[in-house]
């Protein structure tokens, strides 16, 4: 099967689409907000944990509901990418119909369950196409697809910023992700068939995995350090660094590496083991966040190659280890819809402990968001949080992925 009748470049495409709605909204709509609408930190935070709440019933029941439309796939999609450009919308480019908390959590909502949805049907219709491919095809798909949604990150993450002579830059950015939803749903339009696919076993045969289990696990702990220096990197570059302004150019950098090294992730995986070649991007990624320590005020320059480097590791993350599920899913559950239900909510579960936790954190030692003198503890604490944090959470996925047995993947 050639490259063009795979059509890879469509999953890249689609992949995009869904990064565009993850990680940057963490990163932009807090802040937005806050500087827009007074919201306070502690309460974003709490509405964001509330939402995570709603996903431990909402993204299992939405696996449910995607397996049950898997003969309906390619509408139930095209339905999915309507309403989150609606949610983005909402969020970004509509005024407040009501108190802009309760906006802020309504739009969210709408953005959230399409993400949870879309992804569900996306990286189960991505265990059908690995198999279809045969021999490496789910870590070739994935250097594809997660090469987009890590570009989709790169552009998400800066648009605003590049936008920010226009007027109302975050009005444009939504106008322009709703325009990639389109886009993404027509290209991926030809994709949706699960033809002569077995019916779904149930969340059970995932569960009672022990394999499958194990990788909910690592990346449970291993998508925490990402979720925190996600939900902390405006806040940092701008009042730990003394650095507004070089929010989007520093963001581009980390997340751009990402994207530019997921390629070769996957092809030194195939070479060399995807297992040995993860634990050797976590013990990279503790050096660099462990870098982030030392730095103060005027530090931009420095900040900048740790965002290399931080966002080099990122790029394994974000490939090999959906690869290695993909696999496993392969194996015990081909319709793969419901465990990537339980996929999508521990991906999120650790974006939620971040906002909840953190935002209070700081709330609480007096951080104010572009104050120009923020207490010099509060300042500590954001460095601490943003750096010592991720290295201990890494050193326990380090472990985790020491004890595990990949043989079968």
């Amino acid at each position: 099967m050639t490259q063009s009748a795979e059509r890879l470049p469509a999953y890249s495409l689609f992949a995009a689409l869904l990064a565009a709605a993850g990680l940057p909204i963490y990163i932009h709509a807090p802040k937005f907000y806050v500087d827009e609408f007074g919201v306070s930190l502690a309460a974003l935070g709490a509405v964001l944990f509330g939402l995570r709440l709603l996903d431990v019933v909402q993204d299992p029941l939405l696996g449910k509901l995607a397996e049950r439309l898997r003969d309906r796939r390619g509408a139930a999609v095209a339905l999915g990418c309507g309403v989150i450009a609606l949610g983005m919308l909402a969020l970004f480019a509509v005024p407040p119909l009501l108190p802009p908390l309760v906006w802020f959590g309504l739009a969210l909502t709408l953005v959230f369950s399409a993400f949870s949805f879309l992804t569900i049907n996306f990286y189960a219709q991505g265990v059908v196409k690995g198999i279809a491919m045969q021999g490496q095809g789910h870590f070739r798909l994935a250097r594809w697809r997660e090469t987009g949604a890590l570009l989709g990150v790169c552009l998400a993450a800066v648009a605003p910023v590049g936008l920010s002579g226009f007027d109302a830059p975050f009005t444009w950015f939504a106008v322009g992700f709703a325009g990639l939803a389109g886009l993404a749903a027509l290209a991926m339009r030809m994709e949706w068939n699960t033809a002569g696919l077995a019916a779904s076993a149930g969340f059970g045969v995932v569960l009672r995995d022990k394999l499958a289990r194990r990788l909910l696990l690592i990346a449970l702990v291993n998508a925490a350090p990402v979720a925190v220096s996600s939900t902390l990197f405006l806040f940092y570059v701008e009042s730990k660094l003394d650095a507004p302004g070089y929010e989007g150019p520093l963001l581009l950098i980390f997340f751009l590496s990402a994207a530019l090294t997921a390629p070769i992730w996957g092809a030194l995986a195939e070479r060399f083991g995807a297992k040995d070649v993860l634990i050797l991007a976590m013990v990279l990624a503790i050096g660099a966040f462990g870098m982030t320590l030392t730095l103060g005020p005027g530090d931009w320059a420095l900040f900048a190659v740790i965002c290399i480097a931080s966002g080099a590791t990122l790029g394994a993350d974000l490939t090999l280890l959906p690869a290695l599920f993909a696999n496993r899913m392969a194996q015990i559950a081909p319709s793969a819809a419901e465990g990537f239900g339980v996929w999508s909510f521990v991906s999120k579960l650790t974006l939620a402990f971040a906002a909840v936790i953190l935002l209070p954190l700081l709330d609480s030692a007096g951080f104010q968001s572009g104050a120009a003198d923020n207490p010099q503890d509060a300042l500590v604490l954001l460095a601490l949080l943003y750096a010592a944090v991720p290295c201990g959470l890494k050193i326990v996925a380090i472990a985790l992925l020491t004890i595990t047995d990949l043989s079968e993947v």
